[in-house]
């Protein structure tokens, strides 16, 4: 186990933390208490814009060997996440480094504002995401192109994924040093009987994992699905997720007439062997999704030998490169999308030796990371 001679302080800023679901709180989940492990002094700086739920979860407590400090941020409905209180917290205490955890809220710009004025040692993982808003995704360049001042301070910028790293390199003409890989890791899972059997034959499970956002494609595999069950008749969806398009899902699936055959339902973060007991029982796991910055649940499907079925797109591409997944274009049709389910259900890619990334491997990076940043 590493160990600093001298502790760092290191002041983690993300927008959101648990109990909220998503790709950067589990990061932050996964990295902080490893690297808490490894000697570093890790504070947990996130916002809460529910009022209901800053009400309800405790402001500041100690988790994991971290110090988790939640502080309220505005506006209630939307994902801007404004707050002065970065600004005043990173003030208060002499640390050693901030780690700004996302690039696309307010949250990230505060806390680099903040670390620059204070002349403060700043690193920042891009955690890039799509979003369902056109015009948004339509202005991601400019923003990444007006942020370009305060990422060009950073100490370092974090990519998860060899297409992310790419594609901010490219678009800010940042120098290549000034980028690292860190990608997001998984938990390797035992021997477990129960987890590496196949699944029953009594159906044929199709499992989409993700936020219920438009981008995020569920809405592609529910229309696909009478398709599936020509073929399949006892093929069912089961959506794993939560978010502002569940009722749209919901009239989709009833739309198509298949509502008996999709389920939706969430997992809470902390029932992770729910979701890993869940996708064990795919026959394939889907993530047609618009934007990815690395794919976390396909590393999960693949470490449980699950055919994993993905949109030729962003940091997903990767994976199909390693031809570790079954990959369709983009703008595929339900009929295609349906094909390509069949192909994986009945005739399956199933990588056999391949390797994936750890969270203790992603901690050792960061760490690294940190201690460059502070020399």
């Amino acid at each position: 186990m590493k160990n600093v001679a001298h502790p760092l302080k290191v002041l983690m800023v993300t927008p959101r933390y648990f109990p909220y679901v998503g790709g950067t709180e589990t990061h932050v989940h996964e990295v902080g208490p490893r690297l808490a492990e490894r000697g570093i002094h890790v504070t947990i700086l996130t916002t809460i814009a529910n009022p209901d739920d800053y009400d309800r979860l405790p402001h500041e407590e100690t988790v994991e060997g971290m110090r988790v400090i939640r502080v309220r941020a505005w506006p209630a409905q939307r994902d801007y996440y404004y707050t002065s209180e970065i600004r005043s917290y990173i003030k208060k205490s002499n640390w050693d480094l901030v780690h700004c955890q996302g690039s696309h809220t307010f949250v990230p710009i505060l806390a680099m504002l903040a670390a620059k004025q204070m002349h403060i040692p700043y690193v920042v993982t891009f955690h890039t995401g799509g979003h369902t808003s056109h015009i948004r995704n339509m202005l991601r360049s400019v923003q990444w192109h007006s942020l370009r001042p305060l990422l060009a301070g950073a100490s370092r910028l974090i990519a998860v994924s060899r297409f992310e790293k790419e594609y901010f390199r490219d678009t800010l003409h940042l120098p290549e040093d000034q980028f690292s890989l860190a990608p997001n890791g998984f938990i390797p899972l035992s021997h477990d009987p129960e987890l590496l059997t196949p699944p029953p034959s009594t159906g044929s499970l199709i499992v989409s994992v993700g936020r219920l956002e438009r981008y995020k494609g569920h809405h592609k595999l529910i229309a696909a699905l009478p398709f599936i069950r020509e073929r399949c008749p006892d093929a069912h969806v089961l959506i794993l997720g939560s978010g502002p398009y569940e009722t749209a899902l919901r009239e989709l699936a009833q739309k198509y007439g298949v509502a008996d055959h999709v389920e939706i339902r969430s997992i809470p973060p902390h029932e992770r062997q729910t979701m890993m007991q869940l996708l064990s029982q795919a026959s394939v796991v889907t993530l047609l999704s618009e934007y990815e910055s690395q794919g976390i649940v396909v590393m999960e499907a693949l470490a449980l030998r699950r055919p994993v079925l993905v949109t030729d797109t962003s940091a997903l591409h990767e994976f199909a490169e390693q031809r570790l997944v079954c990959a369709i274009p983009l703008k595929s049709d339900s009929e295609q999308i349906a094909q390509a389910v069949l192909k994986q259900i009945h005739h399956p890619i199933l990588p056999v030796n391949f390797s994936l990334p750890t969270w203790d491997e992603c901690a050792d990076k960061l760490f690294t990371i940190y201690q460059q940043a502070t020399s």
